[in-house]
């Protein structure tokens, strides 16, 4: 198992960061990897709500099931991510900071089979890949055209 953790600050309120990152369907517009996500359960977003996604890996498409397993609003979301060679567990961590957002992150990264004997390499590649997300999250809630979150979803 790799840890895998950071932080960002974001300049947009707590609740606008939080319900945008909830719903995992966004991370289309953050994120260059996720070629497609979809909400798979009914209802609100909250624990238990589920998401099917595929992201880009090299040259392959990597299908995932995402589900919450914490819904805290707006402070804490956990999420478990599982996939064909690895899963992810953990959740993201929202706080005020002077009329901005302190994000932090903290995943446990467990790959299976063979995968599990470069796990030094996987969670360095892990945290690469998470400051990249965050990062893009970050240009586009605070860029010129930020979302408009609805409590609807």
């Amino acid at each position: 198992m790799a840890r895998v953790s950071g932080e960002i600050l974001i300049n947009r309120p707590v609740e606008v960061v939080f319900d945008y990152v909830a719903d995992q369907r966004n991370e289309l517009a953050y994120n260059p990897r996720m070629v497609r996500s979809e909400k798979i359960t009914e209802g609100p977003i909250g624990v238990g709500t589920r998401f099917r996604a595929t992201a880009r890996s090299g040259r392959r498409a990597m299908e995932m099931l995402i589900e919450i397993t914490e819904y805290d609003r707006p402070r804490r979301l956990g999420s478990r991510t599982t996939m064909s060679s690895v899963d992810v567990n953990g959740g993201l961590t929202f706080e005020p900071a002077d009329g901005e957002t302190r994000m932090s992150w903290s995943w446990e990264v467990s790959p299976h089979g063979p995968l599990r004997l470069l796990a030094p390499f996987v969670a360095r590649l892990g945290r690469r890949q998470e400051q990249t997300i965050w990062t893009g999250l970050k240009a586009r809630v605070e860029g010129p055209d930020p979302p408009q979150v609805s409590t609807e979803q």
